[in-house]
């Protein structure tokens, strides 16, 4: 089986080298950021069309491990350019609203299946909106506690549980039938060593 690539998707300010998305990118194989013209001046659309760009210049549907306001355009990039994702971890999304974004522009599920991380001290969005979101969305919301927005300032740098989440999501990826665009779905397993199956992780209905 191909083992799907792994798409990093910062947020504003893209992630320094300390930062989890970044120690990650460096030690999992097959693993590429998407490129920003502005790192400083996020654009929904101009982010979104080039996550777009990444991806379907790969050969598989992609794992993309977006943070901030990078969910953000990767959600928009999977429901309004049907980008296509085989799935999608989204850890500590931003507050559309601080970006003057309307909330509705985040109301459709995604087509494919996602996690959503989120922690009860984020000072970019609250616990409850980001439950709101991944309602929306059609993911399960793991609370982690109080982790802050799981960045360097909070101390994420090194984050031993996100790569066993993104390991083994890639692992089920890559163990579907057929991961090419139209036929990624969840199939069950385990995240890491947890013993909750991925399709009870993946999917909150």
């Amino acid at each position: 089986m191909t083992q799907p690539t792994v798409l990093i998707v910062p947020g504003r300010g893209n992630s320094e080298p300390d930062h989890w998305q970044s120690i990650i990118e460096n030690c999992l194989p097959d693993t590429r950021r998407v490129q920003q013209d502005d790192w400083n001046t996020p654009s929904l659309e101009t982010w979104s069309r080039n996550i777009d760009r990444a991806v379907r210049a790969l050969d598989h549907r992609p794992l993309v491990v977006a943070h901030s306001f990078g969910c953000l355009a990767a959600v928009h990039a999977q429901n309004v350019l049907g980008t296509p994702f085989g799935a999608t971890l989204l850890v500590t999304p931003a507050d559309p609203e601080r970006f003057a974004l309307p909330l509705w522009m985040f109301a459709a599920p995604l087509a494919q299946p996602g996690l959503l991380i989120a922690s009860d001290n984020d000072p970019w969005l609250s616990f409850e909106k980001a439950a709101a979101l991944a309602a929306n969305w059609g993911v399960r919301c793991v609370n982690l506690g109080p982790v802050g927005h799981l960045n360097v300032a909070s101390g994420h740098g090194p984050w031993p549980l996100g790569k066993a989440i993104i390991e083994s999501m890639r692992s089920e990826l890559g163990n579907l039938p057929d991961n090419e665009p139209g036929h990624a779905e969840a199939s069950p397993n385990h995240i890491g060593h947890q013993p909750t199956p991925v399709r009870q992780i993946w999917h909150s209905h």
